[in-house]
């Protein structure tokens, strides 16, 4: 029988190392790649195609819920475990709706990490006692359901993007050689997620991804 191939983002070394310790203790389980930001697990996934992703949700560059989305297009068989601090219920609803299938939380893992992957694994949800009951399970039943009614939502996936990078202090030049586009387009994403969002100052856009876990603080 195949190995199950697990690929584990957190851009945190000694969370890394523990989980992969704890994954490759069950027998035929092997960690196929580490990733260390977003951005990365966007790219390692759609390399080495995990039977399931444990993706961290605050990481720089690209955050999990955006990863998961970009995951989920690029490797849809691909089943997306959310491992994270957080139990906010939005970030569970913005998880599920990305098409992540799991979400439990860092304090758990060491009791229930196992099971979440083997869930996952069968194809099966599985959730966290303290964040299952903000999920709706007709939500589960198969791709990920229309974007959600959080004003975050009415953004494109690059301004999503854009965002986050914006907020964790990029300029828009910064920006444009990262994401391979004129500064010119980069000054008009950041424009229409100031119009979107409503926001006048890079103040208000920082805040409120602090405020939704879009960076962390």
């Amino acid at each position: 029988m195949a190995p199950l191939r697990i690929l584990v983002a957190d851009d945190h070394a000694v969370v890394r190392t523990g989980l992969r310790t704890l994954l490759e203790s069950r027998n035929g389980w092997e960690v196929c790649a580490e990733a260390t930001d977003g951005r990365d697990a966007v790219e390692k996934a759609a390399k080495y195609k995990p039977d399931v992703a444990v993706l961290d949700i605050g990481m720089p560059l690209l955050n999990g819920v955006e990863a998961t989305r970009r995951i989920r297009k690029s490797s849809p068989d691909t089943e997306i475990l959310i491992l994270t601090m957080h139990e906010s219920d939005d970030l569970v609803q913005q998880g599920v709706e990305a098409g992540a299938r799991g979400y439990i939380l860092k304090d758990d893992a060491d009791r229930v990490l196992l099971a979440a992957v083997e869930a996952l694994q069968l194809h099966k949800p599985y959730f966290s006692i303290r964040v299952s009951a903000v999920v709706d399970p007709e939500e589960l039943s198969g791709n990920p359901s229309e974007p959600g009614k959080l004003p975050r939502s009415r953004l494109t996936p690059r301004e999503r993007e854009i965002l986050q990078l914006l907020a964790e202090g990029k300029s828009n030049k910064e920006i444009a050689t990262m994401l391979g586009i004129s500064v010119n387009t980069a000054e008009a994403h950041r424009a229409n997620i100031m119009m979107k969002l409503d926001f006048h100052s890079i103040t208000e856009l920082v805040v409120y991804a602090v405020r939704n876990k879009i960076i962390k603080t």
